[in-house]
């Protein structure tokens, strides 16, 4: 087969849609290597060039001619005479969208959708991007012969909130970057504390600063526990305005010494800060599937997250879940896999066991099948 992927963010985006770009191209490319892969990009980032190695089935296609100088004008709509040339069997919107026009094209389309949050939680967004995201969103679903969803919970959104029918998406997950499938080793360990000044026991945090998250529930239900005496608190993600409701609680508070907020964090040492924790804690209102909860299991970190959404599709019962307005119950939560020794054990077994459904021999078989039937094969 022949595929082409818009994988503009899997060569720029640090955060989740990038990792699911390059856990989607370079699965497919290491299983399925018969086929060509054509990697459609305005540009690209440094740290992400070479993110799957070089090999005569992987092809870069960039704008052409005069697109170069408008290169966000090819990615939108240009971009079809580029998949028309090559003659593709399948494209894959990787990231909630498809090109304008694509509806005209033979190639079979497929889109990833991710999640709808933007449609539940319409007073987290802007305006203008609200009305941005409606149209390409309901477009790309609407373009496309095949959604994939990443958790049951965005298939029932697409359901409820577009009328797609169920038959045409298929419930495909994801798995964390394989670097957090490995344990790190002890000299790394100490080499990454050192570096970050981490604490020597701390709850961590992975998440933009952003209201959805929750942080501010958790910092609630932290000094509820009175883990405050004895636990730190590791936070990263980028900042956003929402951050300064948690910079005056941490001052009024007296918690300065106590919170850490890390700055960009290299991927390659991602892992380390999460198997230093002690507990990760991901108290979000809402998400489309929730990777840094896997990215925890795989780390054997105890998790303690929200009820409701996408969460317990990807903790199983290898977590705590906690109502996302329960201060109460959370800072329970965090007192108990704090202190009960054997339910940490047994919580971190479990995660290891529930986490392999998630890996990539799984899935991207299911995701190969799906383009093989979209072409008759």
């Amino acid at each position: 087969m022949r595929i082409g992927f818009d994988a503009k963010r899997a060569y720029t985006n640090t955060t989740g849609l990038g990792n699911y770009s390059r856990f989607v191209i370079s699965a497919l490319q290491t299983q399925f290597p018969q086929n060509q892969y054509y990697l459609f990009t305005t540009r690209q980032n440094n740290v992400f060039r070479n993110f799957v190695p070089a090999s005569p089935h992987l092809h870069l296609v960039k704008p052409p001619g005069l697109y170069r100088v408008l290169p966000d004008a090819w990615r939108l709509a240009g971009i079809n005479n580029s998949i028309k040339n090559l003659k593709l069997d399948i494209f894959h919107g990787l990231s909630n969208e498809l090109p304008f026009f694509l509806n005209k094209s033979k190639v079979r389309k497929v889109v990833t959708i991710h999640d709808l949050i933007f449609l539940r939680f319409p007073e987290l967004y802007k305006p203008h991007d609200r009305l941005i995201y409606r149209a390409k969103f309901k477009a790309a679903c609407q373009t496309a012969d095949k959604i994939i969803a990443v958790s049951q919970q965005t298939q029932q959104d697409l359901i409820q909130f577009y009328n797609i029918p169920a038959e045409k998406t298929e419930v495909i997950y994801q798995d964390c970057n394989p670097i957090f499938h490995q344990a790190i080793p002890a000299e790394t360990l100490r080499a990454v504390k050192q570096k970050y000044y981490l604490p020597d026991k701390y709850l961590l945090c992975v998440g933009t600063l952003e209201r959805r998250k929750n942080h501010l529930h958790l910092f609630k239900a932290w000094q509820k526990s009175g883990l405050t005496d004895t636990h730190d608190l590791v936070l990263i993600g980028k900042r956003l305005p929402y951050a300064a409701h948690l910079d005056t609680y941490i001052r009024e508070n007296k918690l300065t010494a106590k919170v850490h907020f890390l700055p960009y964090i290299p991927f390659q040492e991602l892992p380390a800060i999460y198997q230093l924790a002690q507990v990760f804690v991901y108290p979000s209102l809402f998400e489309g599937f929730g990777i840094p909860i896997l990215e925890a299991l795989n780390s054997g970190v105890p998790v303690v997250t929200s009820t409701g959404s996408c969460f317990t599709e990807a903790g199983g019962e290898a977590a705590l879940y906690a109502a996302p307005d329960d201060v109460t119950q959370l800072a329970e939560h965090l007192t108990l896999i704090c202190s009960d020794q054997t339910l940490r054990q047994q919580l971190i077994k479990t995660g290891h066991e529930h986490a392999q459904q998630f890996r990539a021999e799984h899935t991207i078989p299911q995701m190969h099948r799906l383009y093989e039937n979209l072409i008759g094969k």
